[in-house]
């Protein structure tokens, strides 16, 4: 070796390429986050966890595993009360273009209600844990009242408004009959929606639907007897459900998203726009605060 050094350093080179290659396969395998190593179909995982307020990321990794052909199917583990109805609707949207192409299965976790539940109708089977809670089939719109707090503290409020509604939903007075109804009127609009969605998807008979699209929720069991999820099982269960009807044989390996690489100045830029975005919106006032159309059940 010492009368060719090239071919040393080349030879150390390599040995330490597939050491580095060994120490990630293996920190994926402990992870469980998939590996490069895997077969060439696999099952997707999309995680859904916490309130939706934002479709993007979700979104995008629909998009991804939509372009990769080694993905055969997708799971899509939700572990969510709910939250905004458009985020939650773009989702249910874009699972839904995905099925067109690769099967879809939703899992559900702890809690999978309101926009959650919804989300995972799109999928073609709904597998839930018997003590899952899920349903929630509603649309709540809320709003805060301070002012009684405000005469306390001796605070009165000048509004000038260019349309008679256009505060309508302010928390420094209540809200008018007249007010309350059309925001009834939206709220129903957006609940019916739902209803809709859910008789469709889950091929159930739209009145009775409405039978238990109250705003209440059930648990995994419940909601097997109901029709609303399909079969009873975990997450295990989902992704070999997957597996097999995306045409995989035997136990299939999982991939998950890839994450995005963030530079320093992507991250510094973000900072500043965000910092720039809560000082404008603190100086103005666009729509009333206080002010949020849901999809979400509150436990």
């Amino acid at each position: 070796m010492r009368k060719h050094p090239v071919i040393f350093g080349l030879a150390f080179v390599f040995l330490v390429g597939v050491a580095l290659l060994i120490l990630l396969y293996s920190l994926n395998s402990l992870s469980g986050k998939g590996t490069s190593f895997s077969g060439p179909e696999k099952v997707g995982i999309i995680n859904i966890d916490g309130i939706i307020s934002s479709s993007q990321e979700i979104v995008d990794q629909i998009d991804e595993f939509a372009k990769d052909n080694s993905v055969k199917a997708v799971v899509v583990r939700i572990d969510s009360p709910g939250g905004g109805v458009a985020a939650s609707q773009e989702i249910y949207g874009a699972l839904k273009g995905l099925k067109k192409n690769k099967k879809v299965i939703a899992s559900l976790g702890s809690v999978a209600a309101s926009g959650g539940y919804m989300i995972a109708c799109a999928a073609d089977k709904i597998l839930a844990n018997p003590g899952t809670l899920t349903g929630s089939i509603s649309a709540i719109m809320f709003f805060g009242n301070a002012e009684e707090l405000l005469k306390k503290i001796g605070f009165k409020a000048s509004v000038i408004k260019s349309g008679k509604y256009k505060d309508i939903g302010s928390p420094t007075r209540e809200m008018t009959a007249d007010e309350k109804q059309i925001l009834q009127v939206l709220v129903d609009d957006i609940y019916h929606q739902f209803v809709d969605l859910v008789s469709k998807d889950r091929n159930i008979p739209r009145e009775k639907v409405v039978q238990v699209a109250d705003g209440r929720v059930f648990s995994g069991r419940q909601a097997l007897s109901l029709q609303l999820i399909d079969l009873l099982g975990d997450r295990g269960e989902a992704v070999r459900l997957a597996g097999k009807m995306g045409g995989i044989k035997g136990v299939p390996d999982v991939v998950y998203p890839k994450k995005k690489a963030i530079s320093f100045w992507d991250l510094l830029l973000q900072n500043n726009v965000a910092s720039f975005v809560g000082t404008i919106r603190d100086k103005i006032i666009a729509l009333p605060r206080g002010v949020n159309l849901l999809y979400e059940y509150g436990v």
